[in-house]
This record gives C-alpha cells, structure tokens and sequence, in this order.
C-alpha cells in the first residue's frame, strides 16, 4: 500500500498513523482477549472445584441418610424431626440443580451482553476521536480562510 500522507483538508489521518493505531488496537484485543481467557479458565477451575464439592456433599448426605436410617431402627425419639430435616436436605439437593444451570446461563448472557457493550463503548470512543478530529480540522480550514478574506479585504482598503 502506497504512503498517501496526510489528505488535505479531509481530516483522514496518514496510513501510517492509521497503521499505528490498528496495531495497538490490535494490541489492546489481543490482551482483552488473554485476559478473558484467563478469567474463564479461572472460572472453569472454580466450576470444576464447585461440582466436586457438590458431588461430595450429596455422597455425604446420602450417608447420613443411611446413617439416619440405622439410628431410627434403634428408636430415636426424634424420628419425625429427623425425617424431616432430611426429606429438606434432599429437596434442596434437587433444587440445587436447575438453580447451578440458571447461573450459567445468566453468566453467559452477561459475558455477551458485557461484550457487546464494550464493543458499542470502543465504537463510540472512536467515533468520538474522529467528530474531533474533524472538528479541529473544520476550525483549522475555516480559520485560515478567514485570514485569507481578510488580508483580501485588507488589500481592497489600500
């Protein structure tokens, strides 16, 4: 690609400054990107540790229930107490289920929708740059033209 400079009054900055930015915009994505991946590996290590622990928990809470079970054959004066706490435990084991999957996905529809927004947020900052780029090159033109109009008009007075 030829070097085109910089074009007059259009306000378009030169390849060069253009290829400047495109790389550190590259540079910038591409740390956004490692960072994501950190974070989700992260995540998926906390997910990984959550599930064995959940694993572990209803292991347990099935052995207590057997263990439960034996104690009642013994005679527990608080059978129906203990009966009841454990028909809760196992319904808050049910519970837990679809609770764990609606977590994750309300987690990927904020992943997406974060994503978007900083997306329109980076679209929004550039457009922003280049309003101002335009503006200033706008003021710069018109400036100069005014000086030119008035050195004409200057040299009409004489």
């Amino acid at each position: 690609m030829r070097n085109l400079g910089s074009i007059g009054n259009s306000g378009r900055l030169s390849t060069d400054q253009e290829n400047e930015d495109g790389e550190i915009t590259k540079l910038a994505i591409s740390t956004l990107e490692a960072r994501e991946e950190e974070i989700e590996r992260k995540k998926m290590e906390v997910k990984e540790k959550l599930e064995l622990q959940l694993g572990r928990a209803e292991e347990e809470t099935r052995r207590l229930a057997q263990i439960w079970e034996e104690l009642e054959v013994l005679g527990d004066p608080m059978k129906k107490e203990v009966a009841a706490v454990r028909k809760k435990i196992d319904m808050a084991n049910r519970d837990l289920k679809p609770l764990g999957q609606s977590c994750q996905k309300k987690e990927k529809e904020y992943k997406e929708a974060l994503e978007a927004f900083n997306e329109k947020n980076k679209e929004k900052t550039q457009l922003t740059a280049t309003l101002m780029e335009l503006l200033t090159e706008s003021e710069r033109h018109r400036t100069k033209k005014l000086e030119e109009l008035s050195k004409n008009v200057e040299y009409i007075d004489y």
